[in-house]
């Protein structure tokens, strides 16, 4: 039991995570929105690459959107997964196995918004590492292992519950 309970909990945390960082990015949109745009327009990279920079206000206002809408969905599929771990908790291993999948598809989608958008987007084709001001690899990576690690442990199998047959 204390495996399942320690389970939910971690998606929460994750679900938590999404929240906190959706309330964030609205309620201080101008110096996230900031990042955003000094990423995507490379302005203190080493130069020579420019012409992989977006400079259009409206495009770097929709990869903004774009980020702000990938966890609000990350939160949102994160918290039904944990409500649904949470009244999957006494159930067998089939029910609770079952109640993980939104989880999953959560964390997933968390794992690709560090991984795709931060890590390779970020990161590689905007040459993020390079910037002294607008470098978020290092916390894109924190996030990336972290919520690895909580995706790994939740699908890792379940131990029986002692009340539940030994049968396949």
């Amino acid at each position: 039991m204390a495996v399942r309970v320690s389970k939910v909990l971690l998606v929460a945390s994750a679900a938590l995570f999404y929240a906190l960082a959706v309330f964030n990015n609205l309620v201080d949109y101008p110096s996230n929105e900031a990042f955003v745009r000094g990423v995507l327009s490379m302005e203190d990279t080493f130069g020579g690459q420019e012409w992989r920079a977006v400079d259009d206000p409206m495009l770097q206002e929709a990869f903004y959107f774009g980020i702000i809408a990938w966890e609000t969905l990350a939160a949102l599929l994160c918290t039904f997964g944990a409500l649904r771990l949470f009244a999957a908790r006494n159930g067998t291993r089939a029910e609770f196995q079952l109640a993980k999948n939104m989880a999953v598809v959560g964390l997933t989608l968390g794992q690709l918004l560090w991984m795709v958008a931060f890590l390779t987007v970020g990161g590689e084709w905007f040459l993020m590492w390079q910037s002294d001001t607008w470098n978020g690899q290092d916390a894109a990576f924190r996030m990336f292992a972290s919520f690895g690690l909580v995706l790994v442990y939740l699908t890792m199998p379940d131990p029986r519950l002692a009340d539940e047959p030994t049968g396949g």
